[in-house]
């Protein structure tokens, strides 16, 4: 009888074993899924941010250099708003996914973005001629990396 009860409580122990170590298996498989699953969300959002931002900015050139009342003037400040409006849902995205770092980056090249295109709503050249823009969107990208892990090899 002794012999059946110590059989019996191995079998139990071995099967309690067995589904304590499945079970914390699949929460670190689930757990890494999901990191990835966020990174790579964070990684697109990133680009889609850098690549809007990037766009207003020639779009903006493109409105600055065209002469005043022509439709392709018109044309590139309308293209120029619908990318605002665009890169507006972008920096949420950012907000909600990105590092307090990455985030303060992309709020600069905001401002620095902004200015730019009012120079172009205004027909006049940008205060530090564009270079500033181009300054930040490397922190930026500095930033992103560093939140994503990425190692930078100059």
């Amino acid at each position: 009888m002794i012999a059946q009860i110590v059989t019996l409580v191995g079998v139990l122990v071995g099967a309690l074993t067995s589904f304590l170590a499945t079970t914390m298996a699949e929460r670190t498989r689930h757990q890494r899924a999901m990191a990835t699953r966020w990174d790579e969300r964070k990684l697109d959002t990133y680009i889609e941010y850098a690549a809007c931002v990037k766009e207003i900015s020639s779009t903006a050139k493109r409105a600055r250099r065209s002469a005043e009342g022509t439709d392709d003037r018109r044309e590139f400040l309308a293209a120029m708003e619908t990318a605002e409006l665009r890169r507006s849902v972008l920096f949420e995205t950012l907000v909600l996914l990105a590092s307090s770092a990455a985030v303060e980056a992309a709020r600069e090249v905001n401002v620095a973005l902004w200015q730019e295109e009012n120079a172009a709503r205004e027909g006049s050249a940008p205060s530090e001629g564009g270079l500033r823009l181009i300054e930040l969107i490397n922190r930026y990208h500095e930033q992103a990396r560093v939140d994503l892990g990425v190692q930078h090899s100059a």
